[in-house]
C-alpha cells in the first residue's frame, strides 16, 4: 500500500524565471537543473544534522527510511534523486555561508587566526606594550610556559641536552612509522589560552622538524616577529630554526 497522493498548484512570483525558483520558494528542491519532474521537500534537511552526529548513517539509509515512512518500495534511482537534492542543498548552504562571512567581514585572509583568541589578539586603547605580542605552544605541552616566562632566571640553566629525555628530539630514523599508516597524527600550535591556532597532518612519520618549521613560518607571517614559542624540544629545534 502506497502513501496517498494529491495534486497541488504552486503559484509563482513575477521575478521567478525558472521552475526551480518556484520550487525553492515553496520549500522544494528539484532533481534536475532546468526542467525538474521530481522535487524533494526541504524537510529532508534534518538528515544534514543527523549525518553530522552519526557519519555512519548514509544517504542510502536515509532514502530507505523515507521509503518505509511513505510505504513506498525502495529503488536505486530514488537514492540517486535524493543524493542530487542533498548535494544541491549543501551547495546552497555553502553559498549562504560565504555571503554571510563576506557581509560580516569574516572572509579576509587569516581572519580565523587573527580572531581565534580575543584575549591574545584583540587590542585595547592605551593597552601597555608587552614583551611578547603573542605566545604559542607547540605539541600541547603547557609546562613549557613556565620555562619560557622564567628563562631570565639565573638559577635555571640556559642550555641542556634533550635528546636523551625526549624521543621526538632523536635521530630521524627513530621517527619512521609503519608504511600502512598514511597519516600518523597531527602537529598543532595553540595560544596560551589553549585555542588551536594551526594544525597540520603528520604523514608517514612522527615529529619531524618540517612540521614546526611550517607552523612557525605561518605564525610569523600572520602575527609578526615579536612573539614567543614554547616547545618541549626547543633546545634541539633552535639550531634548525
Amino acid at each position: 500500500m502506497k502513501a496517498a497522493q494529491h495534486h497541488a498548484t504552486l503559484p509563482y512570483k513575477p521575478h521567478h524565471l525558472y521552475p526551480n525558483e518556484v520550487l525553492i520558494y515553496h520549500g522544494y528542491i528539484g532533481c534536475s537543473p532546468v526542467l525538474p519532474t521530481v522535487a524533494i521537500s526541504l524537510h529532508f534537511a534534518t538528515y544534514h544534522q543527523i549525518h553530522r552526529i552519526c557519519p555512519q548513517f548514509s544517504i542510502q539509509a536515509q532514502c530507505k527510511l523515507l521509503c518505509h515512512l511513505h510505504n513506498t518500495p525502495y529503488h536505486p534511482y530514488l537514492n540517486i534523486q535524493l543524493t542530487i537534492t542533498y548535494d544541491v542543498y549543501l551547495n546552497i548552504l555553502d553559498h549562504v555561508d560565504c555571503q554571510l562571512k563576506k557581509a560580516l567581514g569574516h572572509g579576509t585572509n587569516n581572519w580565523q587566526m587573527l580572531n581565534s583568541c580575543p584575549a591574545c589578539f584583540y587590542r585595547l586603547e592605551d593597552e601597555p606594550v608587552l614583551d611578547f605580542n603573542w605566545l604559542s605552544n607547540h605539541d600541547g605541552d603547557t609546562d613549557n610556559w613556565q620555562n619560557l616566562l622564567t628563562s631570565t632566571n639565573p638559577d635555571i640553566p640556559t642550555s641542556f641536552t634533550c635528546v636523551e629525555q625526549w624521543h621526538n628530539a632523536g635521530p630521524d630514523q627513530w621517527k619512521r612509522m609503519f608504511s600502512m599508516f598514511h597519516e600518523s597524527g597531527i602537529f598543532i600550535a595553540s595560544c596560551q589560552h589553549w585555542f588551536v591556532l594551526l594544525a597540520c597532518n603528520m604523514v608517514k612519520s612522527s615529529e619531524l622538524a618540517k612540521y614546526p618549521l611550517a607552523i612557525i613560518s605561518k605564525l610569523l607571517s600572520v602575527y609578526g616577529k615579536n612573539g614567543g614559542c614554547a616547545y618541549d624540544i626547543g633546545c634541539a629545534f633552535s639550531a634548525t630554526l
